[in-house]
C-alpha cells in the first residue's frame, strides 16, 4: 500500500485551518494505511487549534491502539472511541477558554487493512472510492472506472439537496454552503457516521476537505486520479483546486492498495 497527502492555504485565505496525518502502521507485518483529515472552523486561531488538536489526538489513539490481530469490530470501536473522545476534548477546551467558544472541526479518518476500508466522518470533508481505471497513467477516456462518494456531508446545504430544494450546481454558490450540522467540538455529544467497504486490487481512496470538492467536479477529480501515478495525485488535485480559484484551504490524501 501507498499513502500520500498534501495541504495548501489556497488563494483567498490568510490561514490554513486544515490539518492531515497520513501513515503506514506496522509496515513490516501486514501494514495498515491510516489517514486523519480535519478542516477547522472558528475565528482567529480557534479553527486551526481545533483541527490540529483533533488530528493529533486521533492519530495518537490509532497508533497506540491498532494491532494486526484486531478484528473488524475492534477497528470500528477504535475509530469511534477516538473521534468521540476528541470531541469531548475540543468541547471542554472551548468551554475552558471563552476565546475559543464555537470552535470545531470536520473530521474524516480511514484505516485500510487487508483490502477493507474502515471509515468515520463528521462534517463535510469526504472520502471517495475510485476503482477500475488502474491509477497508473492510463487514459480515463478509454479506461473503465468508477468514482463513489462514501461519506455523507453533515451540512445545511446537503439537507437542502436531499429535500430537493436546490441542485448540486446551486449549492456551490449558496450563501449557507459552509454551515455544518455536525462538527467535532461543537456540542458535548457527537454521533459520527461510520462505514466499511471492501476494496479491489486497483482501489484508490481519496480524502479531501471542501476546498477541493466544493469547487471541483467528481468526473474531473476522478480523471486526475486515474491519469496520474499515485505519488503525483495530491499535487495534481491541489493544482486543480487552485486553478478553480483556490477560494478555501485545500487538503487531500490518497491511499492506494497496490
Amino acid at each position: 500500500m501507498k499513502v500520500f497527502s498534501k495541504s495548501d492555504i489556497g488563494k483567498k485565505r490568510t490561514e490554513n485551518q486544515d490539518r492531515v496525518w497520513a501513515s503506514i502502521l506496522n509496515e513490516d507485518y501486514e501494514g495498515a494505511a491510516v489517514v486523519v483529515l480535519c478542516d477547522g472552523m472558528g475565528g482567529e486561531n480557534a479553527g486551526s487549534f481545533a483541527s490540529e488538536t483533533t488530528v493529533n489526538f486521533i492519530s495518537e489513539r490509532i497508533k497506540r491502539g491498532f494491532r494486526p490481530d484486531l478484528n473488524r469490530n475492534s477497528i470500528r470501536n477504535l475509530l469511534i472511541t477516538a473521534v468521540t473522545a476528541a470531541n469531548n476534548l475540543v468541547f471542554d477546551l472551548a468551554e475552558y477558554d471563552h476565546g475559543m467558544l464555537g470552535m470545531g472541526t470536520t473530521c474524516v479518518s480511514v484505516i485500510v487493512y487487508k483490502l477493507r476500508a474502515y471509515i468515520i466522518n463528521v462534517g463535510d470533508s469526504r472520502v471517495y472510492h475510485i476503482f477500475g481505471g488502474g491509477g497508473d497513467g492510463k487514459s480515463a477516456k478509454s479506461a473503465s472506472y468508477s468514482i463513489q462518494q462514501i461519506t455523507k456531508d453533515h451540512s445545511y446545504i446537503n439537507k437542502l439537496i436531499e429535500d430537493g430544494q436546490i441542485t448540486e450546481e446551486e449549492s456551490k454558490t449558496h450563501p449557507k454552503r459552509n454551515c455544518l450540522t455536525r462538527a467535532v467540538g461543537a456540542e458535548s455529544l457527537l454521533t459520527p457516521d461510520y462505514f466499511e467497504i471492501d476494496l479491489h486490487e486497483d482501489s484508490i481512496l481519496m480524502l479531501c476537505s471542501d476546498g477541493l470538492h466544493a469547487y471541483g467536479e467528481d468526473v474531473s477529480i476522478a480523471e486526475i486520479i486515474i491519469n496520474n501515478p499515485v505519488h503525483k495525485i495530491c499535487d495534481k488535485l491541489v493544482d486543480y483546486a487552485l486553478k478553480k480559484g483556490g477560494r478555501d484551504n485545500i487538503t487531500v490524501a490518497v491511499i492506494s492498495v497496490k
